[in-house]
């Protein structure tokens, strides 16, 4: 009778996968054997794979050429990476090994940039697409950038005062982009983006403001759909009325050259992930060279901001489970040593998936339970809302400790969460700590960050000095 943990998830998934394989009932991701990175760092625990952002973007890069060359495509192809998803110094160092860009989104991304550029990391031919609603700080650090010779810093135009605030403090002519304040999705509670000018307002926008100014050339339509790169009716349609803009103002304005398709590719988010991403990006491809050749213009080059796609399938958290409390005759509660709400902010805010798996154990027979934090707060759970599915874990024995481990989780978790700083009810944020491999291929590890102590938290809040 097949009543282990392993059966259930032999029979409903295919496994194993490229990055999850077991050995000894224990759980290992990309070969990484997890079962010693607890024995060795405790838990809770969070971790950041870096081979993972290279092998993300060399997969992309790949699939855009083979597109590019299958649909005979004249334009050419840029990577940008979106700061915003992981600002982390380590992520930016992998991710930058790849020759790509940069897209940012706020003042002190720049300072950023700017830290990179003085040790070698960019350079003044390195895209640095700048969107975002623009205001002092914002604008003077950009112009500075410009002024410091970042030839390719493009700041995208949100709203229609932006144009005149960099022309007073950009020294020589630059280049602009517009973005397009896209429809958002019809369950969403509202209609139109509040980033961007409106699909309409663009071509006139053009014409009083940028045609016959002489400082500023406009090389770039930025489209961005809040959901991203899918499959859908709703992406299609907006593409093509992006691409209606595109072809309009290309008749217009010689200068325009680039298309800026923006919002990320999804990435796995349980076992049962599928997602055709050559098909898209092939797709995507000939929907812009038919609908050009129609109109009689130019294709553009293409640029494409991924962040979660760049970095969230190179992190981790790994929780113990503490205790089970039986509530009622159903509901068993498996309560980890660490809050999802200060750790995964992303599974309370919008009951986002994250691929759970146990660490050990697998050899073991199984039940359904709930997950639940440490916090006071009755929304620090995780639970078949989020997780798709019903939770089924290894059966809890307060003899034989049970480790779990959440995947895929390398975006925005540590910003969103304030990596740092305070957390809800004080709980400290975990351990954190990368693993690399050597030039033979050997894994690495070393301590990013320790868990934060009772004195780091007494200090922000003053009662420390």
């Amino acid at each position: 009778m097949n009543t282990k943990y392993i059966d259930l998830i032999s029979q409903t998934f295919d496994f194993p996968q490229d990055e999850f394989t077991l050995s000894d009932s224990k759980l290992s991701f990309h070969d990484i054997d997890l079962m010693e990175l607890v024995e060795q760092y405790g838990t809770p625990l969070k971790f950041t794979y870096l081979p993972q952002i290279s092998t993300n973007i060399k997969r992309a890069k790949k699939w855009f050429a083979d597109a590019i060359e299958k649909n005979e495509y004249k334009g050419k192809y840029s990577y940008c990476y979106c700061t915003k998803s992981s600002h982390f110094k380590h992520v930016l160092n992998e991710a930058l090994k790849n020759d790509i860009h940069i897209e940012t989104s706020s003042a002190f991304d720049i300072d950023i940039v700017e830290n990179l550029k003085a040790e070698g990391k960019i350079t003044d031919e390195t895209f640095v697409i700048s969107n975002g609603f623009k205001r002092a700080q914002y604008v003077t650090n950009i112009a500075r950038l410009i002024n410091g010779g970042q030839k390719n810093c493009i700041p995208i135009i949100d709203n229609y005062e932006e144009i005149e605030l960099l022309s007073q403090e950009v020294t020589g002519n630059y280049n602009i982009g517009i973005r397009i304040a896209s429809e958002e999705e019809p369950k969403f509670e509202f209609y139109t983006s509040r980033l961007g000018i409106g699909y309409k307002n663009i071509v006139p926008f053009y014409n009083k403001q940028i045609k016959g100014n002489k400082k500023v050339k406009l090389k770039m339509l930025h489209f961005f759909i809040n959901t991203g790169i899918r499959d859908n009716a709703y992406y299609w349609n907006e593409l093509q009325k992006c691409l209606k803009v595109y072809t309009s103002l290309k008749k217009i304005c010689p200068s325009l050259d680039s298309l800026n398709i923006g919002g990320g590719f999804p990435i796995k988010n349980s076992l049962a992930f599928d997602f055709d991403y050559e098909y898209m990006i092939d797709e995507i491809l000939n929907q812009i060279k038919l609908t050009c050749a129609e109109e009689g213009v130019k294709v553009p080059n293409i640029f494409t901001e991924f962040g979660s796609f760049t970095v969230g399938e190179s992190g981790g958290a790994i929780y113990e489970v503490l205790y089970q409390k039986q509530q009622n005759d159903r509901e068993k509660w498996n309560m980890i040593n660490s809050s999802f709400i200060t750790t995964l902010p992303d599974t309370w805010a919008i009951n986002k998936r994250f691929i759970m798996l146990p660490i050990n154990r697998w050899d073991q027979g199984y039940e359904r339970v709930l997950l639940g934090g440490l916090t006071c707060d009755s929304d620090d759970y995780y639970n078949s809302e989020q997780h798709m599915n019903a939770i089924y874990l290894p059966k809890y024995n307060k003899e034989k400790p049970l480790y779990i481990g959440f995947f895929n989780t390398g975006a925005y978790q540590e910003s969103i969460g304030g990596f740092g700083g305070l957390q809800h009810c004080l709980i400290p944020s975990p351990k954190h700590i990368l693993i690399d491999r050597d030039d033979d291929g050997n894994i690495t590890t070393s301590l990013f960050s320790e868990q934060q102590k009772s004195e780091d938290l007494l200090k922000i809040l003053g009662y420390a000095k």
